[in-house]
């Protein structure tokens, strides 16, 4: 661990060549240990497992995606848990058609991106072409020093035109975070650039999406063809993203991470965030191919129908009353309107002249909330509250008055009530909010708790803190080790606004309901469903856009964040929130707008609630889960399963162990007419569809930090040494009662813990798009799917004969800017 050399007093000496050593480097907490990059890809290969995998699975593949830099030498230098190349993990579920048996597989891969390309062929580069977000975010970064960075990538990217280059940067995406699916394309996605299609079940990548097709899907011969058609017959051609944009054409290509697709028409919503006005667009597109499964229900069925035939595309429409240029990650839909968040979390250049980094937050600005119909976002109604940060929605549904008409529109959000987590992720202390603090007598002072993420290390920063009077040193914050939520003063000897104030009174990462109310245009309803931390939301896929009633997320289970994290995001437990029950009890009982909360239990009482019925539950491992956790039983798993209240279940991962965001995948739909012995007297009347909504499976990675880590340093072994490299592992999680882990896969090495993953069920990986080829790592289209595209970069005298005296002059230029 790096430790700050100690000031000296008196005169400095200088130093001799026998005391010169190498000067050691703080270890960044999202370059480290599991954070790590891994440069290892591996193509399909053949994995063992324990337990039962579920025949729903069968022919399907999981994949997540995240960051994984490839240029990582100075682990010095300004990094951030969003920046890095893209790199997807999946884990496939072939049938063994003569056996009739799962046979999991691992496979990585690289997004062969213009940026990886482009690195990986100049071994010059030591950083990555792109500022990093930590440097775009930092307050005490000065403006000459955060130009610098964007100079630098704004001459590399020139450079990558000129002759003896490989790869032209056309597009500044890194294609880290998210992966979807939508009309047969598998799209990994990044909100710096367009989606990129990638190829199930091997993950190689075929090419950039334009709205319209992807590379590689189209001949040179057929764009040709097409584009004689369209002048023989005076027709406009397929309109693609960003071709109204002139000059800033590339900015309107910028598409969220998280685009929103309808799972009864198939239509796909995103919008474009950008520097310039209007800010925000959007842009929907249809399923123009067949559906990739036929609804049942026969209402559905002809909605796909009627969707399919009428190949509608809506592209880069402008979103009106947008307050400028922000840091927009996502955004809900149901199935009639949109909702655009306006939160005073700024992405400007021009914050510069201002004194201010690029990416800045400003709470004394109010939070806004954009909502329009679908097809018409300049018919937006605006709703204003208190300033927080939002960075992931967890479903938004439509409510109905008695004639039918939308009366308003519900959303479920994961809220921060502030922008630590943009700083934490990069390893910057937060800007502190200058508030007057009073300390009397009997009242202690009180500071800002560790959010759910968390500052890593403050050691080795303690001089910076020093010197930035706009920084919060965490070494002054004497009760940093508190409970995150106090008890020392029982929480049950509190109500009304008092508890209101108590619970209120800390960082926050909580899941939220709103309620805008479209007759009124006011917000009817906000206040948090649970006080636990909560993030990295989602919904049974079918479920969403319409009123699902369960929500998984993850969390932690210790009331200190700072070591609950690890120093950093960690997630040792995952949760699934009963919103249509709390919703419920908050309506009946409403507690107070924005700070209210409904279910007021710590994290600790939640798992605590589940140990009475756990001491007389069955096992909560399939029997065939090996040895490794035996002891473990009693605490690898939790819920919170008392008879007097399931709204909150929760699943605990054994000690040392952590997990990723999770996905559900349905099980098998029981017959309608089947009645389960748990409802047959239930005297709520719900549909088969909505009892079964739970019945499922959770797929996430999980890594086991105690096994694989370097006990002192923390560092995890060389992953090219198949023998010692640390291994992760999928598990299955029986998503109704959140005990049970029917499967755990164990992969041929470890997968960093990274962003959003999906499930592609096998009718999508059958029903994908044809391709003519894809990316290769030197640049070009093949056959083959450049599998060894992680495994190294291009050698340095490569590309001398291309550019001659030129080549000189660029690795010249490169060398310098490296």
């Amino acid at each position: 661990m790096f430790e700050p050399v100690a000031p000296s007093t008196g005169k400095r000496k200088r130093a001799t060549s026998q005391t010169i050593g190498l000067t050691p480097q703080p270890r960044h907490p999202y370059l480290t240990g599991n954070f790590a990059p891994i440069h290892q890809t591996l193509p399909l290969t053949p994995c063992t497992y324990t337990g039962t995998i579920p025949k729903e699975l069968a022919n399907g593949e999981y994949v997540r995606n995240g960051s994984n830099p490839v240029s990582n030498e100075d682990l010095g230098r300004d990094a951030h848990w969003f920046d890095g190349d893209g790199m997807l993990s999946g884990v496939s579920f072939p049938e063994n058609p003569e056996t009739g048996e799962i046979e999991p597989e691992f496979v990585n891969q690289y997004v062969l991106t213009d940026l990886y390309l482009s690195a990986v062929s100049s071994p010059r580069l030591r950083v990555p072409i792109l500022p990093s977000i930590a440097t775009l975010v930092n307050p005490v970064a000065s403006t000459i020093y955060v130009m610098l960075r964007i100079l630098r990538t704004v001459i590399l990217v020139i450079l990558s035109f000129l002759p003896g280059s490989k790869q032209p940067i056309k597009k500044i995406s890194v294609a880290n975070t998210h992966i979807i699916y939508h009309d047969g394309r598998a799209l990994a996605t990044c909100e710096s650039g367009p989606p990129m299609r990638i190829q199930l079940p091997g993950l190689e990548t075929v090419g950039w999406y334009n709205g319209a097709y992807a590379e590689n899907e189209k001949s040179e011969q057929e764009l040709e063809e097409e584009k004689a058609r369209a002048v023989e017959k005076q027709v406009e051609k397929e309109k693609v993203l960003g071709q109204d944009g002139g000059v800033i054409a590339f900015m309107r290509e910028w598409t969220t991470a998280h685009p929103k697709i309808d799972p009864v028409t198939g239509e796909m919503m995103m919008f474009h965030a950008s520097f310039a006005p209007p800010y925000v667009q959007y842009s929907i597109l249809p399923q123009q191919g067949s559906p990739t499964k036929i609804s049942e229900d026969p209402e559905k069925a002809e909605l796909q129908e009627r969707n399919r035939t009428k190949q509608k595309k809506m592209l880069n429409h402008a979103v009106s009353g947008v307050s400028g240029a922000k840091m927009m990650h996502d955004f809900g839909v149901s199935r009639s309107h949109t909702i655009i968040m306006d939160l005073p979390l700024s992405l400007d250049p021009m914050n510069q002249l201002k004194g201010l980094p690029p990416v800045a937050y400003d709470s004394s600005k109010p939070s806004r909330f954009g909502v329009f119909p679908r097809w018409n976002p300049e018919n937006v109604t605006w709703f204003e509250t208190d300033a927080c940060c939002i960075f992931h929605t967890a479903n938004t549904w439509d409510s109905h008055s008695n004639t039918g008409a939308v009366s308003g529109v519900n959303m479920l959000a994961c809220r921060l009530t502030s922008a630590t987590m943009v700083f934490a992720a990069g390893n910057i202390a937060p800007p502190a909010e200058r508030k007057a603090q009073t300390t009397t007598a009997t009242e202690t002072k009180r500071s800002k708790r560790m959010p759910f993420f968390s500052k890593y290390d403050t050691s080795s920063e303690a001089s910076l803190y020093d010197r930035a009077s706009l920084l919060e040193n965490p070494s002054t914050t004497p009760d940093e080790t508190e409970a995150f939520l106090h008890l020392g003063r029982r929480q049950d000897t509190l109500d009304g606004d008092e508890l209101d104030d108590y619970i209120w009174d800390e960082e926050q990462c909580r899941l939220y309901y709103y309620h805008f109310n479209q007759q009124t245009a006011q917000i009817d309803h906000q206040w948090a469903l649970a006080t636990i931390p909560f993030e990295f939301p989602s919904v049974r896929p079918d479920r969403e856009m319409h009123a699902a009633r369960y929500i998984y997320g993850c969390s932690t289970s210790t009331t200190n964040f700072g070591s609950a994290l690890g120093k950093a995001t960690k997630i040792d437990v995952l949760v699934k929130i009963d919103a249509r029950t709390l919703i419920a009890r908050g309506m009946k009982n409403p507690p107070r707008s924005v700070s209210g909360c409904v279910d007021t239990r710590t994290m600790a009482q939640v798992l605590a609630s589940s140990s009475s019925s756990s001491s007389s539950s069955s096992t909560t491992t399939s029997s065939d889960v090996d040895d490794e956790d035996d002891n473990n039983n009693d605490n690898e798993t939790h819920s919170a399963a008392n008879e007097e209240d399931r709204s909150i279940q929760a699943f605990r991962l054994p000690d040392g162990w952590f997990a990723q965001e999770p996905r559900f995948v349905p099980a098998s739909t029981s017959p309608t007419t089947t009645t389960s012995s748990s409802s047959s007297s239930s005297s709520t009347q719900e549909t088969p569809e909505e009892d079964d909504e739970d019945n499922g499976y959770l797929l996430f990675y999980a890594f086991n930090e105690n096994a694989h880590l370097d006990p002192v340093t923390g560092s995890c072994p060389p992953d090219s040494d198949p023998h010692r490299r640390a291994k992760s592992e999928l598990w299955i999680l029986n998503a109704r009662d959140m005990k049970t882990v029917v499967a755990r896969v164990y992969l041929p090495q470890r997968v960093p813990y990274g962003l959003h993953g999906s499930w592609f069920g096998a009718d999508m990986v059958r029903g994908q798009r044809a391709l003519e080829g894809v990316r290769g790592v030197r640049g070009q289209v093949g056959e083959g799917s450049g599998g060894d595209a992680g495994s190294g970069r291009d050698g340095e005298d490569e590309g001398e004969e291309e550019g001659g005296w030129w080549m000189g002059v660029r690795r010249g230029v490169e060398g310098f800017l490296g």
